[in-house]
């Protein structure tokens, strides 16, 4: 077995631990220590960063390009800071699954890395630009609030 096999054996023995350790009883729903860790405010959520950290070292060790790194990283992000939301967060948790998203986006660019490597940019691109815009529409709005608070005070 090459060291690239192993690394992968490896990143998917700990998805499988972090999203889909156990079934929930009479539906096709698994969670994972990922989920369980996100009950405990703060701590859980970084080490659960942590260990999804340890997925996008693998894939730069492996050759994956900066797309997608970016792309498992914003994966990461997305859940570390969804997750930290009480109640929302952990539910959130429990259905994101960013270490499977990650492992799939590793597996996908192996497999077909000019394919994978074009999806990553967009979905990256597409990521800023609505990052972009929403940071551009709550400036517009804390001026118009402003705006209007002035205004009752004038």
């Amino acid at each position: 077995m090459t060291t690239s096999e192993r690394e992968l054996t490896r990143l998917r023995a700990i998805t499988r631990v972090m999203d889909e350790a156990v079934g929930v009883p009479g539906t096709r729903f698994r969670i994972g220590l990922d989920g369980l860790l996100g009950l405990f405010p703060g701590i859980g959520d970084a080490l659960s960063a942590g260990v999804a950290g340890y997925a996008i070292l693998a894939a730069a060790r492996l050759g994956a390009p900066k797309s997608v790194i970016a792309r498992m990283a914003g994966n990461v992000v997305l859940d570390t800071i969804v997750g930290a939301i009480p109640v929302l967060g952990d539910l959130f948790d429990f259905g994101f699954k960013a270490n499977r998203r990650n492992l799939r986006a590793l597996e996908h660019y192996l497999a077909e890395p000019v394919h994978a490597r074009r999806s990553s940019r967009a979905l990256v691109a597409g990521t800023a630009i609505a990052l972009i815009l929403v940071l551009v529409l709550i400036v517009t709005l804390a001026l118009l609030l402003a705006r209007a608070v002035i205004g009752v005070f004038s």
